[in-house]
């Protein structure tokens, strides 16, 4: 009896093939024939699955995001049992930074994506700023939750230093993957933030 194919989990193995020879060559120098190699599958069988190189752009950008979600979300499990905002927060900017393999190539074709979003019109709406968005509001969140129980500045406003954290994760991730500063430098600025943000709980 044939075996019966598991279609989403071919779609993934060729999305994560995407991204994998993304990091390699760039976003924008790879093409469906590329990826197919990559996967080891025909050419064919990717154009049956995605059609064209936009629909398969769009699915290598959801696989890279989910990728990214289920690391943080091991990193704040790898805490304990009931982290706080400030560990969930670190959690987040940490992942976020190119210090192995994976993480360096998250970074580097998201900001790939980033960067043909400018120009393409699929990727310009709402798919590509759907995790942003995300982020964001975890991380406004967060401090919403440490400002109630009164273990950050009650004043705080919490959508500004949500966006400055993570401005300033993105910042140093590039800063790390052109080799202007070390991972451990840069971690320790994100925890310099965090401990200005958590006085006492750092």
């Amino acid at each position: 009896m044939p075996k019966r194919v598991d279609h989403e989990e071919r779609r993934t193995q060729i999305a994560e093939a995407l991204v994998r020879v993304a990091g390699r060559r760039g976003l924008h120098a790879i093409g469906m024939r590329d990826v197919a190699a990559e996967a080891g599958v025909s050419l064919r069988l990717v154009q049956y699955y995605f059609e064209t190189k936009e629909k398969l752009l769009l699915h290598g950008l959801h696989q890279l995001t989910t990728g990214l979600g289920a690391r943080v979300a091991d990193r704040v499990r790898a805490v304990g049992a009931a982290p706080g905002p400030r560990e969930t927060i670190e959690a987040v900017l940490l992942e976020a930074l190119p210090t192995d393999e994976e993480s360096r190539t998250f970074h580097l074709v998201y900001t790939s994506y980033a960067v043909l979003s400018v120009t393409d019109e699929a990727l310009a709406a709402q798919p590509f700023i759907d995790g942003p968005h995300a982020a964001e509001e975890l991380v406004a969140g967060q401090l919403e939750r440490a400002r109630e129980a009164g273990i950050t500045a009650p004043g705080m406003d919490v959508r500004t230093e949500a966006i400055s954290l993570l401005a300033l994760s993105a910042g140093l991730g590039t800063s790390v993957l052109v080799g202007q500063r070390t991972p451990e430098a840069a971690t320790a600025v994100l925890r310099h933030h965090l401990d200005r943000l958590f006085p006492g709980d750092g």
